[in-house]
């Protein structure tokens, strides 16, 4: 993603998605639910009761897709093209941007289906939503490691932990199609989601913006030191995240919402 707000947006939209589904184990584990997507409900009668119905995820992806693909278009100064003819010489241009790109379309596809699975098709599909999403992951990989290729210093080690983790991810929802129905697995794809959105959000900060006012040093081996130790804490962070979320969601489950 080129740019602080090409780590920033996308970032929100990756954490925000990993907190959504770690509201969504916690509410699984507390209440015995013997899946993570309940099937839906048929529609009740009335304009505002199915509006009160309606899954806004998909929509939200679709968003979130729709935002991105704006931001990248107007960080172009000139004309958008693939290929460039020059002097009989066909050359690719704006590598970086189609990978941009190709990456917010996965976004883009998985809302569309998280629309149809969940709002008009009679039966929800949990399975075709994890197999768009899980294509989408596995998607992202490859152009994660080509967009790698002429980093070097800080940005280069930055990346490699975010394909660290973009990786393990795309294990995690690869299982999940297999053995959709295991905790673990679901809280550690939540887990993994606010990895990589609050790791992309810290490299915007990290390679554009430095909270500090200094640049980072490509040079510095203690820069490029504690890059790795500010992953590490962005775990913890994560992992801490996922506790608070499970205790609210038992406050509310067994004391509030039982009570309310």
């Amino acid at each position: 993603m080129g740019g602080f707000e090409g780590h920033l947006y996308p970032g929100l939209s990756l954490f925000f998605y990993g907190l959504y589904h770690a509201r969504l184990v916690s509410r699984a584990l507390i209440c015995n639910a013997p899946v993570q997507y309940p099937p839906r409900h048929p529609w009740n009668k009335g304009r505002w009761a199915r509006l009160r119905q309606i899954c806004y995820v998909g929509l939200l992806k679709i968003l979130s897709a729709c935002i991105l693909v704006a931001q990248e278009l107007h960080s172009i100064p000139t004309q958008f093209v693939l290929i460039s003819k020059i002097y009989h010489q066909r050359n690719f241009m704006y590598r970086k941007q189609w990978q941009h790109l190709t990456f917010y379309m996965t976004i883009f596809l998985s809302g569309c289906v998280d629309v149809v699975s969940q709002n008009l098709l009679p039966q929800r599909c949990a399975a075709l939503e994890q197999s768009v999403q899980a294509l989408g992951v596995f998607i992202s990989l490859p152009l994660m490691v080509s967009h790698m290729q002429d980093t070097e210093g800080v940005e280069l080690q930055s990346h490699m932990l975010l394909t660290q983790a973009m990786f393990l991810l795309m294990l995690v929802v690869i299982a999940e199609l297999w053995a959709p129905n295991v905790p673990l697995v679901w809280m550690m794809k939540a887990f993994l989601y606010t990895i990589t959105g609050s790791w992309l959000m810290q490299m915007g900060f990290m390679l554009y913006k430095p909270i500090s006012g200094y640049k980072w040093m490509d040079d510095d081996e203690n820069d490029i030191a504690f890059v790795t130790t500010f992953f590490c804490w962005h775990v913890v962070f994560s992992a801490i995240l996922m506790i608070w979320i499970y205790s609210f969601s038992f406050l509310w489950y067994c004391y509030i919402f039982v009570n309310g």
